[in-house]
């Protein structure tokens, strides 16, 4: 007769996971608010949706963190890539006006070992925390014939709200109207799969190197937390006219300024408005990437793109420059032409 098999023989140990859960309990709980009906633990997150406005609009978007878990496999970091994750969705939803109201994560994973689940999830309630943002609930999958051992996969839904008269959606951009670019903290969350091939495959950089320009080793620059544009843009929009917000995520400018834009307008982008960091330089350099390539996957030193007229440009930047976030006037829109896409200038 062969040995009795069990789930753990299996490589799933259902056991560990109840522990490891045990350990995050109350740095989830510390998310939570007085909307939050449900008890820890249950099968489903409650969540109040009363009095959030005359006319709320929910909000949804979904995302992950890419290659760059692959540098939390290598480094042993693992609660950064929490923060890029709900950071990067507060972003996205950010884009339309929306607040934050609740976020659920998903981490399939080899083998759970406490120490990364504990910095995964402190890292995604560190977030959430910074951001206003409940953290209701998730899935933890042990999946050891999907990943490779010491691998896992990291992804998000992030829940907010607008009232619908706020909602932001580019129909009001107009001809003339001023291009803002905050400034981001690197790369964020996109371009790794071709920063690590320039860096790592073809420059043969280790991730303790700290190349010339650089004024840290590889492996803090490259894991340097995806900012939050949230609670800044909130602010801004209280105070000014904001017609157009896009976060410069996969694709560049390219690929996202483009999706707020009303039919007929496009945008003239002047590169040299802004410092680019030392790091897009040492990928750029060290890969022999072709400058339009650089801008069309990387955001290249401008996490976030806000459109508002021109008259309220200066103001924008001076609010940000007070808050830590250096701003740049970057651009502005045109009646379109013939020929697609933003105009980039290099």
């Amino acid at each position: 007769m062969p040995e009795p098999l069990d789930y753990r023989k299996a490589g799933v140990n259902i056991e560990a996971a109840e522990e490891a859960l045990k350990t995050v309990k109350e740095q989830i709980k510390a998310t939570h608010n007085a909307r939050v009906l449900s008890r820890y633990g249950t099968f489903s997150g409650l969540f109040d949706l009363q009095g959030l406005g005359k006319d709320p609009v929910l909000v949804a978007s979904c995302d992950g963190v890419g290659t760059k878990l692959k540098l939390a496999f290598r480094t042993g970091i693992h609660d950064t890539v929490g923060q890029d994750l709900v950071n990067h969705c507060v972003n996205d939803i950010v884009c339309c006006g929306a607040s934050p109201l609740f976020f659920l994560d998903y981490l399939g994973i080899e083998k759970l070992r406490p120490e990364v689940f504990q910095g995964l999830v402190s890292g995604l309630a560190l977030a959430c925390r910074e951001n206003g943002l409940v953290l209701l609930g998730g899935e933890t999958a042990e999946l050891p014939a999907m990943y490779k051992p010491g691998e896992y996969d990291l992804a998000g839904t992030i829940i907010g709200v607008v009232e619908r008269e706020g909602i932001i959606d580019g129909s009001r951009i107009e001809p003339g109207d001023a291009l803002i670019g905050l400034a981001s903290t690197g790369l964020h969350t996109n371009g790794y799969s071709l920063a690590q091939k320039a860096l790592f495959d073809v420059g043969r950089l280790a991730l303790q190197d700290t190349p010339a320009g650089l004024s840290r080793p590889l492996a803090e620059e490259l894991l340097s937390i995806h900012r939050s544009y949230g609670p800044l843009v909130h602010e801004l929009l209280a105070r000014f006219d904001l017609r157009g917000i896009a976060h410069i995520t996969g694709g560049g400018f390219e690929g996202n300024v483009p999706r707020i834009l009303p039919e007929g307008l496009t945008v003239e982008i002047d590169a040299s408005r802004w410092p680019v960091p030392p790091i897009f330089a040492l990928i750029q350099s060290v890969g022999n990437i072709a400058p339009a390539e650089m801008y069309r996957v990387f955001n290249m030193g401008v996490g976030m793109v806000l459109i508002a007229p021109e008259a309220d440009a200066e103001g924008i930047i001076q609010h940000c420059q007070s808050h830590r976030c250096p701003a740049y006037p970057i651009g502005r829109c045109l009646p379109r032409s013939d020929k697609p896409g933003p105009l980039l200038k290099f």
